[in-house]
């Protein structure tokens, strides 16, 4: 943190504030944390003082899973013009999975007006109280996933009833996505169940902090997870798929667990006048093989 006769109460007022604050030098190298940026990200101030942002640390994609730190990065362009920038990005947590936050950096200057570093500001723009709140609910019901924090399959079964209800009454038409971890077998046969398991709850972190608040993205059985998105067309819904497909990309595992990480193939269908649940589901698992069929690590709309 730049040098100040009030620096400590400087910092105090800074540990105070819910959003993450964190100050970089001209190298990009971070000088302050604060409790804020402590608690979206996971990484403690004294893990981070004095390395780089993109040095395993927050490591900023976009949402087509672009690494920013290769030179798109909104701190970088404060440091490098004097600019004032803000951008929503994806952030790398501790844990290993994809957090979306809103970023704002602006330059920071010495008394002679020369440019020493930055400062960024950051919130979680995960709608995670929305979720919370769902999370206990469906705990209450016995319909959460307990390995990966999700809905069960119980539940994404009666939200696609009710969404084919919305649809007859209403005409609001929604879609399902089908998501498979790719080559999951192989992890667990080279790394063992503890590390499988540890991806799946990876996967489910990143999906869970990446559903639009209408939306629900649930367990459906083994390495595959369902979503039922509402409201969309065929872009919309195949945009959606490519958002998660290129996050969980972006994810890894922490170096203790050897810096793990998978990709997903994704099938995804709108719903059709003549569906029933069955053959919605059937269509969407058709067009994941198609993926599966096409390389991996795809989004195939049916």
């Amino acid at each position: 943190m730049p040098a100040n006769t009030d620096t400590d109460i400087h910092r105090r007022i800074l540990d105070e504030i819910q959003d993450g604050v964190y100050f970089l030098d001209t190298d990009r190298r971070i000088t302050y944390w604060n409790r804020g940026a402590e608690r979206i990200t996971g990484f403690k101030s004294d893990e981070v003082l004095g390395r780089c942002c993109s040095d395993n640390i927050l490591m900023h994609v976009d949402h087509s899973g672009l690494q920013l730190c290769k030179g798109h990065c909104p701190a970088a362009r404060t440091i490098a013009d004097g600019s004032f920038q803000e951008d929503e990005v994806f952030l790398h947590h501790k844990q290993g999975h994809r957090v979306p936050v809103r970023v704002r950096t602006s330059p920071v200057r010495d008394e002679a007006g020369g440019i020493i570093g930055a400062v960024e500001i950051f919130n979680d723009n995960s709608q995670m109280e929305v979720t919370r709140q769902r999370i206990r609910e469906l705990e209450k019901q016995a319909l959460l996933d307990h390995l990966t924090g999700l809905p069960n399959r119980r539940y994404v079964e009666d939200r696609m009833v009710s969404s084919f209800a919305e649809f007859q009454r209403y005409g609001m038409s929604f879609g399902i996505l089908i998501l498979d971890l790719d080559r999951f077998k192989r992890v667990n046969d080279k790394h063992g169940h503890d590390r499988g398991d540890k991806l799946l709850r990876l996967v489910g972190k990143t999906l869970l902090h990446n559903c639009r608040p209408f939306d629900i993205i649930g367990r459906w059985g083994g390495e595959e997870f369902l979503g039922v998105v509402r409201n969309v067309d065929g872009e919309g819904l195949h945009c959606v798929a490519e958002r998660y497909r290129a996050l969980i990309q972006a994810s890894k595992l922490p170096p203790e667990d050897d810096n793990l990480n998978i990709t997903v193939s994704i099938g995804c269908t709108l719903n059709r006048k003549d569906d029933t649940t069955e053959s919605l589901v059937i269509r969407a698992d058709e067009a994941l093989y198609v993926s599966k069929d096409g390389g991996r690590n795809m989004v195939t709309l049916a």
